[in-house]
């Protein structure tokens, strides 16, 4: 063989790249599928069914409260699977991660709710259990999932390749509201809170169990085998990230931050704000089904919202995220052609004006609400795309786990875990008015912009080291 053919060789990755696409892939579907399942249920039953209160606002921000659970959670995901990520591998970590985030929500579809005699207390107490098991699970996932896709990426292509595992966001969110939306279709309101909420947990199982053989079949990427083959190996990758790499950290956190807000108001807050005059229907029908209507002063006070139904709300949701999926792929190569920052520098301004458009997209009726949606999403997936290579190549290969899930995580703290309450008591602040939630998000993005303007370009770094 000859010198050029022995290179070629070990360049190509240990996995095939069909079988690094649908891992990456299939793997972070399967755990946003998770997230957004408890997500829309925040939304839709799990105020009535686990938080039940005289006061329905009292009841939605309880029930996005466990919702922000999972990101206290997540960073602590991070730190446990990223250790064991970057001391054994990124293949069996990865297997763990799934498997607590699938056990977790199986769990949710089986619990007794707290309007059963005797759970008052315990059931949104093991509820709250669970969603901080999901948050562990998500914790170790995404980090394990990028590097998967990019350990194995060809030279030149790690951006795209990195936008594999990002497309399981909008792809894990389109099934999970797609199952909420057919299961409200098909069933009666009170057949639906009865028992059809619990149907998309329980079948995360199955999908669970097609994860699994998959990614069980992979092997090592190349880029951490290296590092095992020259007894580089982190003995204790936190301590050492938090040494050598402290400054990546706080910047991957940061320019993490405005992707973060935008995601969870385009998905949570816009669900509740578009379905809050038909939610106060559904949640008097079934308290008075029950025997305990709301209070005068509960109906009173609501927050104003668009009183869309739920079932409209969620197609226009879906349609967008369509969105998000199609400019996640077109994500990578822009990323690759022009490089990580520029790209992202743009797409974070343009979130900057977008931040200035809710109220008058909000005001214009469907066309503008679905047109903030589609705006939203494909601004979502211009940041959240690149991502994917962003993030582990602020990092040296033998902490790349841990620093990047780290960073990841972290920001879901700022800019996720309180977003939905936040935006909801800016509201409410505001007398119903999105104004101040959409500066929220302009200011989330400033943030970011700085960070970007901060960091260093990482495209031509060399990814082995």
């Amino acid at each position: 063989m000859s010198a050029d053919s022995a290179t070629t060789a070990l360049a190509k990755p240990v996995n095939p790249r069909s079988r690094v696409i649908l891992a990456s892939l299939i793997g972070t579907s399967i755990e946003f599928y998770d997230f957004y399942v408890y997500a829309t249920a925040a939304v839709l039953v799990f105020p009535i069914l686990f938080f039940p209160s005289d006061n329905a606002v009292a009841s939605q921000l309880a029930s996005f409260a466990a919702f922000g659970v999972a990101f206290v959670a997540r960073p602590i995901g991070s730190i446990l699977f990223g250790h064991f990520g970057d001391r054994i591998g990124r293949k069996g970590t990865l297997v763990a991660s799934l498997l607590t985030m699938g056990i977790a929500t199986f769990i949710i579809g089986i619990l007794p709710t707290a309007l059963t005699p005797g759970w008052t207390v315990l059931a949104p107490a093991l509820l709250v259990l669970m969603r901080f098991a999901q948050g562990v699970g998500l914790g170790g996932e995404w980090s394990g999932a990028a590097l998967l896709a990019t350990e194995n990426a060809p030279p030149g292509r790690r951006a795209i390749y990195g936008t594999f595992p990002q497309l399981g966001a909008p792809i894990g969110f389109i099934i999970a509201n797609g199952v909420f939306l057919l299961l409200s279709l098909n069933l009666a309101p009170e057949a639906f809170l009865d028992w059809g909420w619990r149907v998309p947990f329980i079948a995360s199982a199955v999908l669970v169990i097609i994860g699994l053989y998959v990614r069980l079949k992979l092997v090592e990427t190349p880029a951490f085998t290296k590092v095992v083959e020259r007894g580089e190996v982190a003995k204790l990758p936190l301590a050492r990230v938090f040494k050598t790499s402290w400054r990546p950290l706080i910047l991957g956190t940061f320019i993490m931050l405005a992707t973060y807000v935008l995601f969870y108001l385009m998905t949570a807050f816009t669900l509740s704000y578009g379905t809050t005059a038909s939610s106060l229907d559904a949640a008097k029908a079934a308290a008075e089904a029950k025997g305990t209507p709301l209070t005068d002063a509960a109906i009173a006070a609501f927050v104003p919202g668009l009183g869309y139904s739920r079932n409209d709300f969620l197609i226009m949701l879906i349609i967008g995220c369509v969105f998000f999926g199609i400019f996640t792929l077109v994500a990578g190569p822009l990323a690759e052609k022009y490089g990580r920052r520029k790209t992202l520098i743009v797409t974070t301004i343009g979130i900057i004006v977008f931040g200035g458009l809710f109220v008058p997209l909000f005001a214009a009726g469907t066309p503008g609400v679905l047109g903030l949606l589609i705006l939203g999403f494909t601004l979502m997936g211009l940041t959240f795309g690149p991502m994917g290579s962003v993030l582990p190549e602020l990092f040296p290969t033998n902490v790349r786990y841990t620093g990047s899930a780290i960073s990841y995580n972290v920001a879901s703290i700022l800019g996720a875990a309180m977003a939905p309450a936040i935006a909801l008591a800016l509201l409410a602040f505001a007398g119903g008015s999105p104004v101040l939630v959409g500066l929220y998000l302009s200011a989330a993005a400033l943030i970011t912009l700085v960070a970007l303007y901060i960091s260093k370009e990482t495209r031509d770094m060399d990814y082995e080291l």
